[in-house]
């Protein structure tokens, strides 16, 4: 039986989509979140794959970022496209998930994954402000399962 579905409760679920929500306001930027179970590969490359099949290659300023957790394997990353990438660089990210890790690891995965949308959300809103146009280029919702 997949364990994904029950990884976060009705509410936390809410409560994460609410964070992503709060952190898009400010900013042209996207960010999703995608659970499963299981990672065969490296979590970077899945990571990468996911965000392919998600289509956040394809946001008009290449600013989508990728909360990427493999719940029954204890593994994650953290992917940004090029255009953020570009912005804040790897020691961003390395320590974004340095956070992450330690929230994860002291069983509080809810509030990690809130810090770190929250703090790529401040992020993205300096490199990416909100446009009077902007739009909501991706879903907001957590996505699960193998795709």
């Amino acid at each position: 039986m997949a364990k994904y579905p029950t990884f976060f409760t009705p509410d936390e679920r809410a409560e994460i989509e609410s964070a992503i929500q709060q952190a898009e306001l400010l900013t042209s930027g996207e960010i999703r979140v995608h659970l499963e179970d299981h990672c065969d590969h490296r979590p970077h490359d899945r990571a990468a794959f996911i965000f392919e099949q998600l289509h956040m290659h394809e946001t008009a300023e290449r600013n989508g970022v990728l909360f990427y957790l493999a719940v029954c394997d204890h593994r994650f990353a953290v992917i940004g496209d090029i255009g953020i990438h570009q912005r804040v660089g790897q020691d961003f990210w390395e320590e974004l998930c340095k956070d992450l890790e330690q929230h994860l690891r002291s069983g509080h995965p809810k509030d990690g994954l809130i810090q770190a949308i929250l703090k790529v959300g401040k992020s993205l809103s300096e490199a990416f402000p909100r446009q009077a146009d902007d739009r909501n280029e991706l879903d907001d919702t957590i996505s699960m399962g193998k795709l």
